[in-house]
């Protein structure tokens, strides 16, 4: 199997770190190790001196399953799968699908998640956003087909922030259902809705036929770690994830396991740490977007730490992107890394600085040609 290359993460490795100001970030502000071992009420962080550096369980710690396993109303431990989040969507797509398979996946969106399965050789019908960034059902309904084998979504949406409804939600799960669709549903940014009365269930409690991915990286802000998970209740396709997972990465980081379990321990304050976070800077952005709304077409997102704004322009989105970031050293991630047509860019809000790289971004449009 031949791999396309990840643009995203192509023009990461140029920009992340070299450039010292950062406006697409997806994480949330990464937590120090002190800061997380502090929250440790458990007596993990002491032991560490003791942690026998050898080869872990290949499904996950046990104590690490249970953890996760609390964030769900019908997952068990034994329905969850540990691994490395990019991981977790290269494992599923190799398990569920074969060549000329056809796959509905929602667009724009982490590559991966539609690129492997072309690259696979599927056909991948793209579930596009409206002009105001919602997807609406009647989209998706006139995607599948009587051979659709797999429906791919994102909610908490990246990069658009977007977020379905509840009763939007088990439209999609009544539409998977009665078609004999598998759904994959990473669900990255999970816990992120700004209003907790729209917060959506994990897929993967709502529908026996699924796998809902999650992990420590954007939500808990704990990238570094490298630590995701995969929930599924079912148990032949669990097998088959596990039996892929020999091939790869085998079992995780046993110093990543504990330091995971704390952060489960403690998710109320790691989470709301973030949405603090994420509220406070959302304020300096609107602001942003009000005092340049000629040019940046801001539509404040649902939930997450990204958004999507247009950019009306007289340039390229690239072209300003480049200019940007070689004269201030500010990265934007521009709409062609998704191989999405509209001129939008992705923007990150979820880093304690953002009102100093806010600065520096407006010094340039105040001394720049849009």
């Amino acid at each position: 199997m031949k791999i396309s290359p990840f643009k995203l993460e192509r023009y990461f490795d140029k920009y992340e770190f070299s450039a010292p100001y950062l406006l697409s970030s997806s994480d949330c502000e990464p937590m120090i190790l002190d800061e997380l071992l502090e929250m440790d009420t458990s007596g993990i962080g002491s032991e560490f001196g003791k942690i026998k550096l050898g080869y872990t369980e290949a499904k996950g710690n046990p104590e690490l399953r249970e953890e996760i396993s609390k964030l769900h109303t019908h997952i068990t431990p034994d329905d969850v799968l540990t691994l490395v989040p990019e991981e977790g969507i290269f494992i599923s797509m190799n398990v569920l699908l074969e060549k000329g398979d056809h796959v509905v996946a929602t667009f724009p969106g982490y590559q991966s998640l539609y690129q492997v399965a072309i690259d696979i050789g599927c056909e991948v019908s793209k579930w596009e956003p409206d002009e105001n960034l919602n997807f609406q059902i009647s989209d998706l309904q006139r995607l599948i087909r009587p051979n659709t084998k797999l429906l791919v979504i994102n909610f908490p949406h990246n990069p658009t922030g977007s977020l379905l409804t509840k009763d939007e939600l088990t439209q999609v799960v009544d539409l998977s259902r009665q078609h004999n669709i598998t759904i994959f549903s990473d669900e990255m940014y999970r816990f992120m809705e700004y209003d907790a009365t729209n917060r959506l269930p994990s897929v993967s409690d709502l529908y026996e036929q699924s796998i809902s991915l999650f992990g420590l990286s954007k939500t808990f802000g704990l990238p570094g770690l490298r630590l995701g998970w995969l929930t599924t209740r079912n148990r032949d396709l669990m097998e088959r994830l596990i039996t892929f997972k020999d091939y790869t990465t085998i079992c995780n980081n046993a110093l990543s396991e504990k330091l995971g379990i704390i952060a489960l321990q403690q998710k109320e304050k790691v989470i709301n740490r973030s949405l603090s976070i994420i509220q406070t800077n959302l304020a300096q952005i609107e602001l942003f977007a009000k005092q340049n709304a000629h040019w940046f077409k801001w539509r404040t997102p649902k939930a997450g730490s990204i958004a999507f704004p247009k950019l009306a322009i007289q340039r390229s989105v690239m072209d300003f992107c480049l200019d940007l970031v070689n004269k201030k050293g500010v990265m934007l991630l521009p709409h062609n890394v998704y191989d999405f047509s509209r001129p939008h860019v992705r923007i990150g809000f979820g880093r304690k600085n953002l009102p100093e790289v806010l600065n520096v971004f407006s010094t340039y449009v105040k001394e720049s040609s849009l």
